[in-house]
């Protein structure tokens, strides 16, 4: 059964080509799975029944897992029977009655532009990291990049010339994102005071790391890393909220729907394969008119 679920690993990264992180996920889940029936001692995909299917997902529920998490399981699991199947690893999918409970809609937390702006303008840019971090901020805001995409740039995907860059995201799928005039500037300055620096930092001086934004050590960050100064920024802002990459990025497509963007535009500019996925953000959009009419209007 463990090699059936390497092969079934292997065909999400040849065959789906599924990102190296949509894949971990998978792998946690079914582990999880797996561990669940060798505890039940089954030995056979076959020997797998509805009834087992849900005891598994109770003993999730009484673990207190969230409803999302459940349904990203149920989601792996439908997938996973099907490939067996498929494969003819097996001759039953026990998914195949098993409903996926409705997903509660839960409405991203976004920034005004005034929040946004405090927090892009408060590192201090007299200093080699406060330009750095500047020129990350404002690159973050600027295209709506998923954290693992910005870290993953390389100084080959800009063409400031053009004021685009280039990503690769969810499935390996590249895109073309324009950059403002503004996070053109600070990239500009970054890579011509304070990317020399850092560069100096690197112990392997015969490797010279390619990617556009360098931690203090000279190389590529980690997600960590970014979670980390942009907590530190926040803070020093004053913005009290929570703010995470992601509400960098959710702030980003709200504030050009509110500006009257095309929504199919915004879903190529942050990469959705669904456009479903984007019409969340029009939510957010008409949940902030209300309250802007409420506010305002005399007789709201």
């Amino acid at each position: 059964m463990k090699n059936d679920f390497e092969e079934y690993l292997h065909y999400l990264k040849i065959e789906r080509g599924l990102s190296e992180n949509t894949i971990l996920s998978y792998r946690r889940d079914l582990r999880n799975y797996l561990e669940f029936l060798e505890k039940n001692e089954i030995i056979k995909w076959d020997d797998i029944d509805r009834y087992l299917v849900l005891d598994f997902l109770e003993k999730l529920r009484a673990e207190q897992k969230s409803s999302a998490t459940i349904i990203r399981m149920i989601s792996s699991l439908r997938r996973f029977h099907q490939f067996l199947r498929q494969e003819r690893f097996c001759e039953t999918d026990p998914m195949q009655h098993i409903d996926t409970p409705k997903k509660k809609q839960k409405l991203p937390k976004t920034l005004s532009i005034k929040e946004v702006e405090q927090i892009i303008e408060t590192p201090d840019t007299s200093t080699v990291l406060g330009m750095r971090d500047r020129a990350i901020l404002e690159v973050m805001y600027a295209t709506g990049l998923r954290v693992s995409e910005l870290i993953s740039l390389k100084l080959d995907d800009l063409h400031l010339s053009l004021g685009l860059l280039q990503t690769t995201g969810k499935g390996d799928k590249e895109r073309i994102v324009p950059l403002g005039d503004l996070s053109i500037r600070w990239v500009e300055r970054y890579l011509d005071e304070a990317r020399p620096f850092l560069l100096e930092k690197n112990k392997k001086k015969s490797e010279q790391p390619p990617f556009l934004f360098l931690n203090y050590a000279g190389q590529g960050f980690s997600r960590q890393g970014i979670w980390k100064n942009l907590k530190i920024h926040v803070v020093e802002s004053g913005v009290d909220k929570e703010v995470t990459p992601h509400t960098l990025r959710h702030s980003f497509a709200t504030h050009l729907l509110e500006n009257g963007a095309d929504l199919r535009v915004v879903q190529e500019l942050l990469g959705h394969a669904d456009i479903s996925t984007t019409q969340i953000y029009t939510h957010i959009s008409k949940k902030r008119m209300a309250d802007v009419y409420k506010l305002h209007f005399p007789r709201a």
